[in-house]
């Protein structure tokens, strides 16, 4: 691997984290609190710096990242605040999809869209199907020339609030997985609507809520793949966007490890700052030998994936650890500060509460882990080249 960024990903990554600072860090407290998405103030924002179609190809208006520098942008928005940079990177879980399976008359209708300053969801999860995708109840009845979906999906980043969403059904209910059916659905097609907006313990500042489909008229052109092909596609999704978990999970624990660091300088206890105690330095040590490691994995999970080689594994590798590290980052780090991490006018206990969500979505890191154990039986030897 190149360690040696060129320009343009030195350019995209400075631009992340200058919006993180100026846009995101300014409003993150007062939004967590409110446990709301500033839509109208951000997205625009969000939009002119291609914060929101940074991985549509340029040809269709977007910026045309590959997948590391992605997921170094992502790591800077999420150093900024987790909760606004949820719904705003949200757009590259629904691109994702469209950009694998979707025709070029689809990528032309709605890629430019979302290059445009809208918003975008994944409409997969329902209340009796999440890491089960295989389960989902959701139904696209055939009509003809276009489908009727009826269904409820939960815990939708941006739900009810995006402009095109990436929908799962059940296009034949017999055949199971093999039966069902991605599809593109404009958000303001009539039987579209929001359901219960959630109360969230972290990640507050993005919209989560259920998604509801009452006999929602969809265009037979705008079936993504055809029927069968859902599941491929979503597994096919998560291998290029767990990186970019990974990576979130990586920012967080930056921001935690550095505030951290900055009070043991400050902090005087015994006639001397805390990082001069042992116990202290050690925790800090470890915080940063965990930090880097996790890059490393994010980065080599992209690096996979930007070659065209299989990155299933480490993509799964990536999330599973990073999401842990940052848990175990963001409470150490708590930690470092005593009694003053445990209150809200420092960020420690917002780092911490924004962390538990990274090793539950985009698959649960048990999920992560049983797409390590299946590939285990065809796994000879662990050698790098």
């Amino acid at each position: 691997m190149d360690y040696e960024l060129d320009d343009m990903q030195k350019a995209s990554v400075e631009m992340a984290h200058d919006f993180a600072v100026n846009e995101l860090r300014t409003i993150a407290e007062e939004y967590d609190r409110k446990g709301e998405f500033p839509k109208d103030i951000l997205v625009p924002k969000a939009a002119e710096a291609e914060l929101t179609s940074g991985e549509i190809p340029e040809e269709y208006g977007g910026g045309g990242l590959d997948h590391l520098t992605s997921a170094m942008v992502t790591e800077e928005l999420f150093w900024g605040d987790a909760g606004l940079a949820v719904s705003l990177l949200a757009n590259n879980l629904a691109i994702t999809p469209i950009v694998i399976a979707g025709t070029d008359e689809q990528k032309e209708k709605w890629l430019p869209r979302l290059g445009e300053g809208k918003l975008a969801s994944f409409c997969l999860t329902e209340p009796g199907a999440g890491s089960d995708v295989a389960s989902i109840k959701t139904t696209a009845k055939d009509m003809g020339d276009h489908y009727i979906i009826n269904g409820q999906k939960c815990f939708i980043t941006n739900g009810g609030i995006s402009d095109v969403c990436v929908v799962f059904a059940n296009a034949d209910q017999e055949m199971g997985y093999r039966g069902q059916a991605a599809f593109i659905v404009g958000g303001d097609y009539e039987g579209v609507s929001m359901g219960k907006v959630e109360d969230k313990m972290g990640i507050r500042a993005s919209h989560t809520a259920e998604v509801l489909f009452d006999n929602v008229r969809v265009p037979k052109e705008d079936i993504l793949g055809g029927v069968g092909q859902a599941f491929y596609i979503s597994m096919k999704t998560f291998d290029k966007t767990r990186p970019g978990i990974a990576a979130g999970s990586v920012g967080i624990a930056r921001a935690a490890f550095e505030e951290a660091l900055a009070y043991s300088k400050e902090r005087i206890q015994f006639g001397e700052p805390i990082i001069k105690n042992q116990a202290i330095s050690f925790m800090l040590s470890d915080m940063l030998i965990k930090i880097e490691a996790g890059r490393e994995l994010y980065r080599k999970a992209c690096w996979l994936a930007d070659e065209g080689k299989t990155s299933s594994v480490m993509s799964s590798a990536a999330k599973a650890y990073c999401a842990e590290m940052c848990m175990e980052v963001t409470t150490q780090a708590l930690q470092v500060l005593g009694g003053y991490g445990f209150m809200k006018d420092y960020p420690l206990e917002k780092y911490m509460r924004d962390a538990k969500v990274m090793s539950i979505y985009e698959g649960t890191n048990e999920v992560q882990r049983l797409v390590l154990a299946a590939n285990l039986n065809r796994m000879k030897e662990l050698r790098q080249f």
